[in-house]
């Protein structure tokens, strides 16, 4: 193992151990690195790459914290190579929101606040009549992120707003060049919120699989 990821390595295990909870101050780094038995070179690498994945937060004249470590924040950093991805690549994130989206879906069904349901509702009626291409698009995304929120789990949450930039080119290309796309928008969401708001589950997973599987298709016959 290299000193660098052995220096990493000891500083995950000071927090899974919980000796070092979220928020809190590393020791100097003198004390450390000899604690650790560490050289100052290797911990500062360590720390480094550490700090540019959210795991630690070095503040210039204060020193380093242990950042919050919640899931949107440590999801940061693939959300920066998802949006690296190729053109060709697309089809399987929209694979992968079909398998996640009505999961998601299904459990906002059954935890959603009634006061959440409600904000759905302002979402798909916020909509104006003839949108554009951008406030179609930038519509579907707060409708779906308020979803995923709603699901209660952070983590599934992350993923799946994650994989919302690297989907976004092929839904303004849909908006664009697919007949009736705003209207198959409207009635599947309609679907999908009405189903959450009757509080059926296997519904609205049922609703959410249709709306996601339905772009990946037309993707596909496009991209053919």
């Amino acid at each position: 193992m290299a000193v660098t990821d052995a220096a990493i390595d000891k500083i995950k295990q000071m927090i899974l151990s919980g000796e070092l909870t979220p928020g809190d101050r590393l020791p100097k780094e003198a004390d450390l690195a000899e604690r650790l038995g560490l050289s100052r070179n290797s911990l500062r690498e360590a720390v480094r790459a550490l700090a540019l994945i959210n795991v630690l937060d070095v503040r210039q004249g204060d020193g380093t914290y242990v950042t919050s470590l919640e899931p949107r924040l440590l999801l940061d950093t693939m959300s920066f190579v998802l949006d690296l991805h190729r053109d060709d690549t697309v089809i399987q994130f929209f694979e992968v929101r079909r398998i996640l989206e009505p999961a998601a879906t299904a459990m906002a069904a059954e935890l959603m606040g009634d006061d959440e349901i409600a904000e759905l509702r302002v979402i798909l009626d916020s909509l104006p009549a003839e949108p554009t291409i951008e406030e179609l698009v930038a519509n579907d995304l707060e409708f779906h992120q308020r979803i995923a929120r709603g699901s209660g789990n952070s983590v599934l949450c992350s993923f799946i707003e994650s994989l919302s930039g690297p989907t976004t080119r092929a839904r303004v290309w849909r908006g664009l060049t697919q007949g009736g796309a705003l209207e198959k928008t409207r009635e599947q969401h309609t679907a999908i919120y009405e189903a959450i708001a009757a509080r059926q589950p296997d519904v609205a997973r049922s609703w959410a699989t249709v709306h996601v599987a339905g772009v990946e298709a037309w993707l596909r016959k496009a991209l053919d």
